[in-house]
C-alpha cells in the first residue's frame, strides 16, 4: 500500500467523493419523492408556477432546440391549460440582450396561448437557489409549483424545503444527453448542500413584485 502513496491518496479522495455524492443524492431523492408529480390531472393547484430556465438552443447558430427547454415549456402550458396554476414566473439567466432565458420563455408561452398578463419575468434567476429565494422574497410566494425535469425538481424542492417554502413540482419530460445532465446534477447537489450550510443568498434582490 505504501509503495504508491500518491495513487493511494487519489483512491481515498475518489472514494470519499463518491460517498459524499451518494449520501447527498439519497437524502435529496428520499426527502422530495412525495412532492413530485408527473400528471397534470392529479397535481394539486397552486396560484403560481415557477418555470426554471435553461438555454433554448443547443448550438450557437440557434438551429437545434434544446429538448429540456421545449419540454419545460410544454409542461408549463399543460399545467396552465389544466387550471392547475393561474400565473407563471419565468426565472432564468438574462446576462445580455442576446441571451435572455426569461424573455424567450415568456414569448414561447404566449405563442402557446398563455396570456401575457399571466406571466411574470424574473431576470435574476442565475441559479436554482436564486430562483427559489426570489420567488419567495421578491414575488412574495411561499406556496408554488416548480416546473422542470424530475432530477432538477428534486434539487429545487430540497432547497425550498430547507427555506420554509411549501412547494410541489411538476416533472417535464427529459431531453437529450440525459446521463450527462444527471451526472452534472449530482455535483450540483453537493454544491447545494454547501450553499444551504453557508446560508448563501440570491445574487440580486430588489423591489418587491406583487402577483395579482
Amino acid at each position: 500500500m505504501f509503495r504508491h502513496p500518491v495513487r493511494n491518496i487519489i483512491i481515498i479522495i475518489v472514494l470519499i467523493l463518491a460517498a459524499v455524492i451518494g449520501t447527498v443524492n439519497y437524502m435529496v431523492n428520499t426527502s422530495t419523492k412525495k412532492q413530485l408529480y408527473y400528471d397534470a390531472a392529479t397535481i394539486p393547484k397552486n396560484k403560481v408556477g415557477l418555470l426554471l430556465g435553461t438555454a433554448k438552443y443547443n448550438d450557437k447558430g440557434r438551429n437545434i432546440i434544446n429538448l429540456y427547454y421545449q419540454n419545460r415549456i410544454d409542461a408549463a402550458v399543460a399545467l396552465y391549460m389544466a387550471g392547475k396554476i393561474d400565473y407563471i414566473i419565468v426565472s432564468g439567466d438574462s446576462n445580455t440582450v442576446y441571451y435572455n432565458e426569461p424573455v424567450l420563455m415568456k414569448n414561447d408561452l404566449i405563442a402557446r396561448g398563455v396570456p401575457a398578463n399571466r406571466i411574470y419575468i424574473d431576470n435574476a434567476g442565475f441559479r436554482t437557489l436564486d430562483s427559489i429565494l426570489r420567488c419567495r422574497d421578491i414575488f412574495g410566494e411561499d406556496h408554488f409549483t416548480i416546473i422542470s425535469q424530475a432530477f432538477h425538481n428534486q434539487r429545487a424542492l430540497y432547497i425550498a424545503n430547507h427555506k420554509n417554502i411549501t412547494a410541489i413540482a411538476f416533472c417535464a419530460k427529459d431531453g437529450d444527453n440525459v446521463w450527462f445532465s444527471y451526472i452534472r446534477d449530482k455535483f450540483a447537489r453537493v454544491k447545494m448542500i454547501y450553499d444551504l450550510v453557508q446560508n448563501t443568498q440570491a445574487r440580486y434582490y430588489g423591489e418587491r413584485v406583487q402577483i395579482k
